[in-house]
């Protein structure tokens, strides 16, 4: 397998952007996994304006196949005094693969704080069962990951659309911002419990907020729940939500998904 880090390294900067390539262990069918489409996005913005705020939210449109040699375009939208907007386009043989909106903002000063969060209570990892069967099943790109299933639902189970899962890197040195990106959307849609059998998907549009950063020196296993609201007329809206070890919120994210069944 090609380990995240290493596909970093070979990213190279051109004049009009970043060069990257994909190994087939990374794809999902026919397109670079999604996760890594959207964090390939962010290592370019991070690359480009390595003084920038940190990293608030995103939003990303899949608008075609990623696969073999891609390009990465970085163009600064606006910049104030705090925040920082960025578009960044991945692009591939059929032109654009996706679309991504990043807004960088500083922390500040305030009177006001709130959060409510809870992370649900679970076995530890190494108490729970692979998700996939034979640890590795399912698209190329699973191989990357540890999937433990903390609770929820299977696909095809019938059982209702939900799952919680313990995921991680299986490269150790997988700890940086896009990294963290690229684990947030690795199990399938959970709208495939009710999946009368296996069919396919494709992500459409991914909106996330970053309200956390896990502590690098951890064991760098996420818990992430990803829940279905609405299915129907081919498509389904899921929230996901990703904590760290101690319950921390990371990832707060919305999905958008084309269901061809």
């Amino acid at each position: 397998m090609t380990a995240y880090t290493d596909l970093l390294s070979a990213m190279t900067a051109t004049d009009a952007g970043f060069t990257a390539h994909v190994t087939d262990d990374w794809r999902q069918g026919r397109t670079t996994y999604g996760g890594l489409s959207a964090a390939l996005c962010v290592e370019a913005a991070l690359r480009t304006f390595p003084d920038a705020p940190p990293l608030r939210s995103a939003q990303f449109a899949f608008v075609g196949p990623a696969a073999g040699e891609l390009s990465i375009q970085v163009k600064p939208l606006r910049q104030g005094k705090s925040t920082l907007f960025v578009a960044v386009d991945l692009v591939g043989e059929q032109g654009v693969a996706t679309h991504g909106v990043l807004t960088f903002g500083a922390a500040r000063t305030s009177a006001v704080a709130y959060g409510e969060v809870p992370c649900p209570v679970v076995a530890r990892p190494e108490a729970c069962e692979p998700f996939f069967p034979g640890e590795r099943g399912g698209p190329s790109f699973v191989g990357q990951f540890e999937v433990r299933m903390a609770g929820g639902a299977r696909p095809l189970s019938g059982r209702a659309p939900e799952y919680l899962l313990w995921i991680r890197h299986r490269d150790p040195a997988a700890r940086s911002l896009s990294a963290l990106v690229a684990l947030a959307d690795t199990p399938p849609p959970p709208a495939m419990t009710l999946f009368p059998s296996f069919g396919p998907i494709s992500t459409m549009t991914w909106a996330l907020d970053i309200v956390g950063l896990p502590d690098v020196h951890d064991d760098g296993w996420r818990l992430l729940r990803s829940r279905a609201e609405t299915i129907g007329e081919g498509y389904s809206t899921q929230d996901m939500t990703l904590w760290n070890g101690a319950g921390t919120p990371l990832i707060v994210a919305r999905q958008n998904v084309a269901v061809f069944i």
